[in-house]
């Protein structure tokens, strides 16, 4: 047994802590940028290598700016392998050492990090303002450091985990791609899925978040072969959920997953409990140690792994450019699902909290501070601007949240479209059929390359529900495209169907 003890300050845990996290939320991982760009390579599918190449070009804008790569900056998740000979020198506990370091750095004026944390989930859902506290997860191992993982999970992401406990000879596998196939794309492919198999149900999920954070190594592993059962799933689960033909933000296309990651524990003979966690392209986590000498010290990526795409979006010869300000419903019938439009003019915002407000005010009879009909809304919470910004990263967020106030909003407002991210469900589609309001995406995970089209942005309604707020934004040329038309086509839909059957004429 080793006699060294290591102390280990409280300040260097909570600068650690805040430095990781604004170093998460504008490097991507280089590992992640280098599969991404293989795949963009390889990628079949225009639409789907549009929306790599958005993503790939908003990441090295971001790591330039140093400014995030997305909107959501996430909730943060903590693992912390603390060595039995370290002694923390702190008259705080670990779990405030840690959200005081969150603080910091969702505070931080020269990057300010969006608050996105609610505190009581079952009534007020009152935003903490800064984004603690953490979900800190913390393990006695033997030695004399600690070792960090500081991941900051997307709520799009977050919301598609899943578990069950399968029957002792079920198939994970076969668990796996079904559930897979039901998520939609909210998760915003191409992303990772880690997979925690055995132990109990929170031991499971445990391992399939913790699992994400491993480097990705898929291609090393095909090409060496599988060593042992947990691989061999990895193999299966890659190549099948990517014969899906989910592809980028579920338009359809070769690459939905980068990697699949596994980790397994002893179970009871009776139980196979199996978790699933997708991980979405924004891909945020590092891991450090301290060793008692001082806060983690946190190297800026060498940026020759980014691939040098050139992304204008006014050079396409397939987009139509639209006039928000002009905008008629003879128009929005004649766009098409798949087809690519350049958006300028006024466009209103508005997400969650702000649509049950307007939806409550409707239920009562009491007017709207803001007039919608003739307007679209673009489904997003921004990130605050800082120095000459006009706005900050504004990417779009999942939309299926808005598809219980759908009906309504469309009913009342004479609201003519929508803008936001994945699929919409069935009920939203029926809307959108009859009152002849089409639904558009922009790409999740291109937030700050988004914001560049954003030529100015003012709040003009319910202004206390800060990020959640209703904005109007001037637009120019900003890039979307056609979701769910007039008549009902889904590119989610049509996009997937198509390239899983090219998909598997191949095999």
């Amino acid at each position: 047994m080793s006699s060294k003890q290591t102390i280990v300050t409280g300040e260097h845990i909570t600068k650690s802590i805040a430095d990781s996290l604004q170093y998460i939320s504008y490097y991507h991982p280089t590992d992640y940028i280098r599969y991404l760009s293989s795949a963009y390579e390889r990628e079949e599918s225009p639409a789907a290598k549009n929306a790599m190449a958005q993503i790939l070009v908003n990441s090295r804008m971001a790591a330039f700016g140093r400014r995030p790569i997305c909107q959501d900056t996430g909730l943060v998740v903590i693992f912390a392998k603390i060595g039995m000979s370290v002694q923390i020198d702190s008259a705080q506990g670990l779990g405030d050492l840690i959200n005081e370091g969150v603080r910091q750095a969702y505070l931080d004026p020269y990057n300010p990090l969006r608050a996105s944390v609610v505190s009581d989930p079952l009534s007020t859902r009152r935003n903490t303002k800064d984004n603690s506290p953490a979900i800190v997860h913390v393990d006695l191992v033997p030695g004399n450091e600690i070792t960090f993982i500081v991941a900051a999970k997307g709520g799009g992401s977050e919301n598609k985990a899943r578990f069950t406990t399968l029957n002792p000879n079920a198939s994970v596998s076969d668990w796996i791609v079904e559930t897979i196939s039901t998520l939609g794309s909210g998760w915003c492919p191409p992303g990772l899925i880690g997979v925690g198999v055995g132990g109990s149900a929170e031991k499971a999920m445990l391992m399939a978040k913790e699992v994400l954070n491993e480097p990705i190594d898929m291609f090393e592993l095909l090409a060496r072969g599988p060593a042992s059962p947990e691989e061999e799933l990895r193999i299966e689960l890659y190549q099948r959920i990517n014969a899906l033909g989910i592809g980028a933000q579920g338009l359809g296309g070769l690459t939905t997953v980068v990697d699949v990651k596994v980790e397994t524990f002893p179970t009871h003979a009776a139980s196979k409990p199996v978790a699933l966690i997708p991980q979405c392209a924004a891909n945020r986590h590092i891991k450090f140690t301290l060793d008692g000498t001082g806060p983690a010290v946190l190297t800026p990526p060498d940026m020759s792994d980014w691939p040098d795409i050139e992304y204008d979006s006014t050079s396409s010869t397939n987009a139509r450019r639209v006039n928000l300000d002009t905008l008629t419903k003879e128009e929005t019938a004649t766009w098409r699902a798949g087809e690519m439009l350049l958006l300028s003019g006024k466009l209103l915002t508005g997400r969650d909290a702000a649509h049950k407000r307007i939806v409550d005010l409707i239920n009562v009879g009491q007017p709207l501070p803001v007039d919608l009909k003739g307007r679209v809304i673009y489904y997003v919470g921004p990130v605050q601007a800082v120095r000459d910004e006009i706005v900050g990263p504004a990417g779009p967020t999942t939309s299926t949240r808005m598809d219980m106030f759908t009906e309504k909003v469309l009913a009342a407002t004479g609201l003519f479209a929508m803008v936001g991210k994945a699929e919409r469900g069935p009920v939203a589609v029926e809307a959108i059929v009859k009152h002849r309001a089409p639904y558009m995406i922009a790409i999740g995970g291109a937030a700050y390359l988004i914001s560049k089209s954003i030529k100015s942005a003012r709040v003009i309604a319910f202004e206390d529900l800060g990020m959640e707020a209703i904005y109007e934004f001037e637009v120019q040329d900003l890039p979307v495209t056609m979701a769910v038309d007039v008549e009902g086509n889904s590119v989610h839909k049509s996009g997937p169907a198509e390239w899983r059957q090219r998909i598997m004429g191949r095999l």
